[in-house]
């Protein structure tokens, strides 16, 4: 069995290999066949340790695929099952899960990423949040196997299990934008344009694309941006465009200290910051005492789109069926496995929206 895996902090190489075999299925498992995988900025953040992982590991977190086998205590999802994998299951029963705070349970996903996923050369491998996704088949716990309808292609169902619930979901869930607003997204890879995508489905009036990137630029526009800007351009543009005032909610999708101050500063009084990138431990924002009083700014973060994913993953693909959630346009690149290199490449230029790995 083929997969992909990262054994050092700051390997910038995988080693693809063809002899990894899967762990043994349990009563409360399944094991799916991975047919599509996105790669996203996470999976950089793991194989340069900003993204806490045990090593070695397996590669992946965003993929979508098919039900192969269920273990004897499985109910909830069968063999022929078309599914995409959910890195951070609920429970359905913790105090979290009970709130409709799905997204914050770890109560099956500490254990999963506990739990080596794979073998190689009879020793343990990881999966990558407890999944491992870049890889043919995985044996997951049952609750990480989300049943999707059958007509959904697998690289549409693969997307929604990371960068799109998380993009989306922070508009919705964490944010709230409201009908008519102004927005500015910084950072435009998989997530920031879910993010766009969502703030235009909400009734954004102005939807400002922040990004170093010019042919991610040129792309924006097609997703509901209505104007572009290079970092060091978007002070000027927020002046033009909100009369000085700032936007009402400006989103951070990189995960970097630097660009959580800059949301901060093209923000109105009173509007949102929304963190919903990853960074590094160390890497820290300063806000002086007196302008998060003056400025009565919400500063909010979001994890994995600040819902339940069992509700999430339904609204996506509801819009999705109706033309309004455009994720076919996302995918820039298609390759195989053995090129997962060059799809971490494109993602490490800026080239990249989302590459989809076909296994």
């Amino acid at each position: 069995m083929r997969a992909a895996m990262v054994r050092k902090a700051g390997q910038e190489r995988t080693e693809v290999r063809t002899d990894f075999t899967t762990k043994d299925l349990g009563p409360e498992d399944v094991r799916v066949r991975i047919r599509a995988s996105g790669v996203c900025h996470s999976d950089l953040s793991a194989m340069n340790g900003v993204v806490a992982n045990r090593r070695p590991f397996v590669l992946g977190h965003e993929g979508a695929g098919e039900v192969l086998e269920v273990g004897a205590d499985v109910r909830a999802v069968r063999a022929g099952d078309h599914v995409t994998v959910c890195w951070v299951p609920p429970c359905g029963h913790c105090a979290f899960c009970l709130r409709g705070e799905g997204n914050l349970c770890t109560e099956v996903f500490i254990p999963a990423a506990q739990t080596p996923n794979f073998l190689l050369d009879g020793e343990p491998v990881y999966g990558m949040c407890g999944t491992g996704t870049l890889a043919d088949e995985v044996v997951l716990p049952w609750q990480c196997a989300v049943p999707v309808p059958a007509d959904v292609p697998f690289e549409v169902a693969a997307l929604i299990g990371c960068g799109v619930t998380t993009g989306v979901g922070a508009v919705f869930n964490t944010a709230r934008v409201r009908p008519g607003s102004s927005v500015a997204v910084i950072g435009c890879g998989g997530v920031g344009v879910s993010v766009i995508q969502g703030a235009r489905i909400a009734g954004a009036a102005e939807i400002l694309a922040v990004d170093p990137s010019a042919d991610k630029r040129d792309l924006v526009g097609r997703f509901g941006a209505t104007r572009t800007a290079a970092p060091e351009e978007a002070r000027a543009l927020m002046k033009e465009l909100t009369g000085k005032h700032g936007f009402d909610y400006v989103f951070e999708c990189v995960g970097r200290g630097s660009l959580v101050r800059q949301a901060y500063e093209l923000t109105r009084r009173g509007g949102s910051v929304v963190v919903v990138g990853v960074g590094s431990r160390e890497d820290k924002v300063e806000f002086t005492m007196n302008e998060l009083f003056y400025d009565n700014k919400r500063i909010l973060s979001t994890m994995y789109g600040g819902g339940d994913v069992r509700v999430e993953y339904d609204r996506l693909i509801r819009l999705w069926r109706a033309g309004r959630l455009d994720l076919e346009s996302m995918v820039t690149a298609r390759l195989p496995l053995e090129r997962i290199d060059e799809a971490l490449d494109l993602l490490r230029s800026g080239a990249a929206i989302r590459t989809v790995i076909e296994l």
